[in-house]
């Protein structure tokens, strides 16, 4: 089971600095203690440093990060303002029929609106649903039917 955090990062920043991350800390926190057994892929935790990196580097980073979201069962999309690279792995997650829960105010914007399978209004909402086992619960849910399926 494979929950990949995806979330403003730059978002609309208009310099070469990183937005708080500090909901990724929190997502992760929660789900560690509701569900250690699911694994968390975390773009942030695996490349800190981005910012920095070489143009050759950062593009190879971002498609790469981009595309690993197939490989999971459910994307967290942190989204307290547009981010244009949470808006391409939702479309990713999206076209790989990966479960997408958007946390976000942004309910009217059609890329947001029609990529997710639910969308929640903050981070607290999020936390709540993670601590009280519901997503650790769809996550299984979601892999039974995915076996059942494959097992058809």
């Amino acid at each position: 089971m494979r929950v990949f955090i995806g979330g403003i990062m730059q978002g609309q920043r208009r310099d070469d600095q990183i937005d708080s991350q500090d909901y990724r800390v929190r997502i992760t926190e929660a789900f560690q203690k509701a569900a250690p057994e699911i694994e968390l892929f975390d773009p942030w935790a695996i490349n800190p440093n981005s910012v920095s990196f070489d143009e050759e580097k950062a593009r190879h980073t971002f498609l790469t990060m981009t595309k690993a979201v197939r490989d999971a069962d459910l994307l967290i999309a942190y989204l307290p303002q547009a981010s244009m690279g949470t808006a391409m792995e939702m479309w990713e997650a999206f076209n790989a029929g990966v479960y997408v829960v958007a946390v976000t105010p942004l309910i009217h914007h059609w890329a947001i609106k029609f990529t997710s399978n639910e969308i929640l209004p903050d981070l607290e909402s999020l936390l709540a649903e993670i601590e009280n086992g519901r997503f650790p619960r769809l996550i299984r849910q979601l892999n039974s039917v995915d076996a059942a399926v494959l097992a058809d």
